[in-house]
C-alpha cells in the first residue's frame, strides 16, 4: 500500500512540475499554466475523493448502485379478489413513471427548484457562480440541481457515504459529501435521461407526514394520483419539498398556503402559467382530505400482522425484506367474506358483553375454583405494567407513592362497543376495566385447498393487537372428540356401536405416580342408556367418550390429532380425549379440515403468490397434499359432525335460530367449553367452508359462573352461525354454498341409525356438553367442556 501510495504522488508531482510555467514569464502569462494547475489539482481532488483514497473520505455509491438505485419502496397486500387491504413499510413509499405524473407538478418541480435543469449535466456552473456572487452579499440560497437533491435523497450521502478519516476534521465534512454528490450527479446524468431523473427524484422525496414519494403524498394529502392533481394541489406538493413540517398544510396552514403561492408565482416567471390564471387560483383556500396511512392502516388488521409472520422464514431464505422491497404480496383472504365475519363478530360479541357485565354485575368476576374473589388479582397485574415500573424505578417499590400514583385518575381514551370514549381513570381503574372485556377470535377457509378466507383475531385491532387466532392457545374441551372418535373409527368401531352412559374410573401414572380419574358428565349424573356412538358425539356425552379412549388407548388419540394437524404439545393423560391441552383456533380448526375434504391433511395457506415490483414472480404456492384418512373413515366423520344436528339433544342445534337452511347446504359441527366456562368454542363444516370461533376473557378466572351462560353453544357458535347466515344471503356468494358428497362405495360399516330418546328421559340430559371432571381431590373438581 506504501509503495502504491508513492506512485499515485510521484505521478501527481510529475504532472504539476510539467505544467509550471517558465520562469521569467510576467504574471499575466503566468495565468494559463495556474488555471491548468488548478484544473489538474481539481480533477485529482475528485479523483481520490471518489476512490476514497487511504481511506480518507468515506467510500462513494459503487456505477452498479448508481445504474440501479435501490429505494425503500412500500410492500402491497391483496386479497383473493383483488382488493388492496394495506402495505408494509418502513418508509411509505409506492413509486411511480413519468406518465403518472401531472405535467404541471413537473413543471412547478422544475421552475422552483431548478429552472436550468434541462440544460446542465448534474452540475450548474452558472448556478454555482450566482450562489458566490449570493454569499458575497450576504445572501444565503442553495444551489443544488434537481440531480444533485436526487444524489443526497437515492444514496443518503450525508449519513451513509462521508465516513472517512478527514470527515472527523470540522468543516471538511460539508467539502466532502458536497463533492460526492457533484461527482455522482454527473455519473447520474450519464447513466438516464431528464424524464427519468425527476421521475426517481419525486419517488424518493419526503413530503413530511409519513409519505415519501409523490404517490404517497398525494394519496395522504388529497386522496388522489399523482396525473388527477390540479395546479394549487401541485404547487402546494411542490412547497413542501422545501421544510416539511414548516410548510405542513395541517399543522401550518398560513406558511403553507404563502409557500403554495409562490410555487404558483414562480411557474408565472417561467411561462408555464398565465398571470390571470395565477391570480384567480391563488385566491383558492388549502382543501385537504388528509389521511396519514400506518403500518396498521387499512383492512383485515389481525390478518396482515399474521401473514408478515408467515414471511419471515420465507424473506430470511430469500434475503427480502417485505418493509422495503416493494413486494405485492396476493393472499388467500376473500374481502366479500372478511367484512361479513367483522360484522358477525361486532353484531355478537357487542351483546353478549352486555350480558357479562349484568351477569356480573355488582360484583368482580376474577374469581378462584370455590367461586371466591381473587384477592390481589388487580395489584398484581398492576406490577407488570409500564406505569408500576416508571413509578417503583423513580420512587423504590416501598415507597407509599407507588400506590398513590397507581390511584391517581389521569385522563384516557378507552374501548367500548359504542366506539372511543374518554374518561378519567386510574391505572387500577384501567385494569379493573379491561378485565371485564371478553374477548374472540373467528376463522375459516377453504377445506378443499386449505386457503384461509376470513381471519379476525380479536375485537379491535386498535386496543387489542393480540391475535386470538393463531397466537392465543387454550383448552378447546370436546372439540378433541374429533379426533377421538376419528381414531375410533379408522380402528373398527361404527357410528351406530352401542355404549353405555356411566360412570368410569381411570387408574393410571403420570411421571411415577399413581393416579385416578373419575370424569363427569355436565350435570354429573349418568344415564345408564345405552346410546349410539353417534347421538354421545352429537350431545357431547363425555362418559361414553371415555369408554372408547379406554378401549383405543388415549395415545392414539394424541396420535391421530398430531395425524390431522395439532402441532402444540400434548401431554399423554387419559383426559386428553376432552380436550385438556392448550391449542390454537387456527390448529383445531386445520385438523377439522380432512374430515370435510376426503381425508387429506392441508396446512393453512396464507399466500397464494408474491411478486417484485415489475411483476416477476418471487413465489407461488403449490398444493401439498397428504392423504391421512381413508374415504370411509372421512365419510363417516362427517357424519358425527351432522349428527349434532339431526340427533335428539344435539349440541349444534343452536344453528336452527340462524336462516342457513334454505340455501342447498349442509351443516355440521361442535361445540367445545374448557375450564368453568372461561372458554367457549364452536367449529362449523360445509363443504365449501369451515369456521371456528373462540371467545373467553384474558385471564382464565373470568368468566361466565354457569352453563347457559358460558358454554360454547352460546359464546362462540353465535358468530359462526350469524357469519354462514350473512354468507348464505348474499347471491354473489354461491361458491361457498354446498352439500356433502354421497358416500364412498362399499362403506362396511352402519351408519343411518337415528336416536329416539324414550320419554323418561329428562330434558336435562339432552343438553349435555362436554364434561365435569374430578382427578385426584374430589373436593375441587376440574371442570372441562
Amino acid at each position: 500500500m506504501l509503495r502504491q501510495v508513492q506512485i499515485v504522488l510521484s505521478y501527481i508531482h510529475l504532472i504539476y512540475n510539467k505544467l509550471k510555467a517558465p520562469k521569467g514569464l510576467p504574471w499575466f502569462k503566468k495565468l494559463p499554466f495556474w488555471l491548468l494547475q488548478a484544473i489538474i489539482v481539481i480533477m485529482l481532488f475528485l479523483i481520490l475523493v471518489d476512490m476514497n483514497f487511504l481511506w480518507l473520505f468515506g467510500r462513494s455509491p459503487r456505477v452498479m448502485q448508481l445504474n440501479n438505485p435501490k429505494m425503500s419502496i412500500a410492500s402491497e397486500l391483496y386479497t383473493a379478489d383483488n382488493v388492496l387491504i394495506g402495505k408494509y413499510f418502513y418508509e411509505n413509499r409506492v413509486p411511480v413513471e413519468y406518465k403518472d405524473l401531472s405535467p404541471v407538478l413537473v413543471n412547478a418541480l422544475v421552475s422552483t427548484e431548478d429552472i436550468r435543469f434541462y440544460k446542465h449535466h448534474g452540475i450548474d456552473i452558472q448556478s454555482m457562480m450566482s450562489i458566490f456572487w449570493s454569499m458575497a452579499k450576504g445572501e444565503k440560497r442553495g444551489g443544488s440541481t434537481i440531480t444533485q437533491q436526487l444524489v443526497k435523497n437515492l444514496f443518503k450521502t450525508r449519513e451513509h457515504y462521508s465516513r472517512g478519516l478527514l470527515s472527523y476534521i470540522p468543516g471538511l465534512k460539508v467539502i466532502i459529501y458536497k463533492t460526492k454528490e457533484l461527482i455522482n450527479a454527473v455519473k447520474i446524468e450519464f447513466f438516464y435521461t431528464k424524464p427519468e431523473i425527476l421521475t426517481m427524484y419525486l419517488n424518493t422525496v419526503d413530503f413530511g407526514s409519513n409519505s415519501y414519494g409523490i404517490k404517497s403524498a398525494s394519496t395522504t394529502f388529497f386522496d388522489k394520483k399523482p396525473s388527477e392533481l390540479k395546479v394549487e394541489e401541485c404547487a402546494l406538493l411542490v412547497g413542501l419539498l422545501k421544510a416539511p413540517s414548516y410548510y405542513s398544510p395541517v399543522s401550518n396552514p398560513g406558511n403553507a398556503l404563502s409557500r403554495r403561492n409562490t410555487v404558483i408565482d414562480q411557474l408565472v416567471k417561467y411561462k408555464y402559467l398565465s398571470k390571470g390564471k395565477a391570480d384567480s387560483i391563488e385566491k383558492i383556500p388549502i382543501h385537504l382530505r388528509y389521511k396519514v396511512a400506518g403500518n396498521y392502516d387499512g383492512d383485515a388488521l389481525y390478518f396482515r400482522d399474521a401473514v408478515a409472520r408467515e414471511l419471515q422464514d420465507w424473506c430470511k431464505e430469500n434475503k427480502k425484506d417485505i418493509y422495503r422491497d416493494g413486494l405485492k404480496i396476493y393472499t388467500t383472504i376473500d374481502m366479500r367474506l372478511q367484512r361479513l365475519a367483522e360484522e358477525a363478530m361486532s353484531d355478537h360479541m357487542k351483546r353478549l358483553q352486555k350480558r357479562f357485565y349484568q351477569h356480573w354485575e355488582g360484583k368482580a368476576p376474577w374469581i378462584d375454583e370455590k367461586g371466591k374473589e381473587m384477592p390481589g388479582f388487580i395489584e398484581d397485574i398492576a406490577k407488570q405494567t409500564d406505569d408500576y415500573k416508571r413509578i417503583t424505578k423513580k420512587f423504590g417499590q416501598k415507597s407509599d407513592s407507588v400506590e398513590y400514583y397507581l390511584n391517581k385518575p389521569h385522563p384516557m381514551t378507552v374501548f367500548t362497543w359504542d366506539g372511543d370514549k374518554d374518561t378519567t381513570f386510574s391505572t387500577y381503574d384501567s385494569i379493573r376495566y379491561y378485565k371485564h372485556i371478553l374477548h374472540a377470535g373467528f376463522v375459516s377457509m377453504d377445506p378443499q385447498t386449505g386457503f384461509v378466507k376470513t381471519w379476525v383475531g380479536g375485537v379491535n385491532f386498535k386496543y387489542f393487537k393480540f391475535d386470538h387466532v393463531s397466537q392465543f392457545k387454550r383448552q378447546p374441551g370436546s372439540l378433541f372428540k374429533a379426533f377421538l372418535y376419528t381414531a375410533a373409527i379408522d380402528n373398527g368401531f361404527g357410528p351406530c356401536d352401542m355404549m353405555t352412559d356411566q360412570n368410569v374410573t381411570i387408574n393410571y401414572t403420570e411421571k411415577g405416580q399413581a393416579k385416578t380419574w373419575a370424569p363427569h358428565n355436565a350435570d354429573w349424573n349418568f344415564s345408564g342408556q345405552s346410546m349410539t356412538l353417534k347421538h354421545a358425539f352429537a350431545r357431547s356425552v363425555n362418559s361414553v367418550a371415555v369408554q372408547v379412549s379406554q378401549k383405543i388407548g388415549w395415545t392414539k388419540v394424541i396420535e391421530y390429532a398430531k395425524r390431522m394437524g395439532i402441532k402444540s404439545d400434548i401431554p399423554s393423560v387419559p383426559s386428553v380425549c376432552l380436550g385438556t391441552s392448550d391449542v390454537s383456533l387456527l390448529e383445531i380448526l386445520d385438523a377439522y379440515a380432512p374430515i370435510v375434504n376426503g381425508g387429506y391433511r392441508l396446512d393453512p395457506v396464507f399466500v397464494s403468490k408474491i411478486t417484485d415490483r415489475k411483476g416477476k414472480v418471487l413465489y407461488e404456492y403449490k398444493s401439498t397434499k397428504t392423504k391421512i384418512l381413508n374415504d370411509e373413515t372421512a365419510f363417516l366423520m362427517s357424519i358425527m359432525l351432522r349428527a349434532g344436528l339431526s340427533e335428539p339433544g344435539g349440541t349444534t342445534q343452536g344453528l336452527f335460530e340462524y336462516d342457513l337452511f334454505k340455501y342447498d347446504t349442509e351443516f355440521g359441527g361442535k361445540t367445545g367449553t374448557s375450564s368453568n366456562y372461561s372458554d367457549g368454542w364452536f367449529i362449523g363444516v360445509t363443504p365449501k367452508l369451515i369456521g371456528g370461533a373462540w371467545v373467553g376473557a384474558e385471564s382464565r378466572s373470568v368468566h361466565f359462573r354457569t352453563s347457559e351462560a358460558g358454554e360454547g353453544l352460546k359464546t362462540a357458535l353465535p358468530i359462526y352461525g350469524l357469519f354462514m347466515q350473512k354468507v348464505l344471503h348474499d347471491d354473489k356468494l354461491k361458491e361457498y354454498r354446498g352439500k356433502f358428497p354421497k358416500a364412498p362405495k362399499h362403506v362396511s360399516k352402519e351408519y343411518t341409525c337415528h336416536t329416539r330418546l324414550a320419554p323418561t328421559v329428562s330434558d336435562s340430559t339432552l343438553m349435555m356438553d362436554d364434561v365435569e371432571m374430578e382427578f385426584d381431590n374430589p373436593k375441587q373438581p376440574e371442570k372441562v367442556k
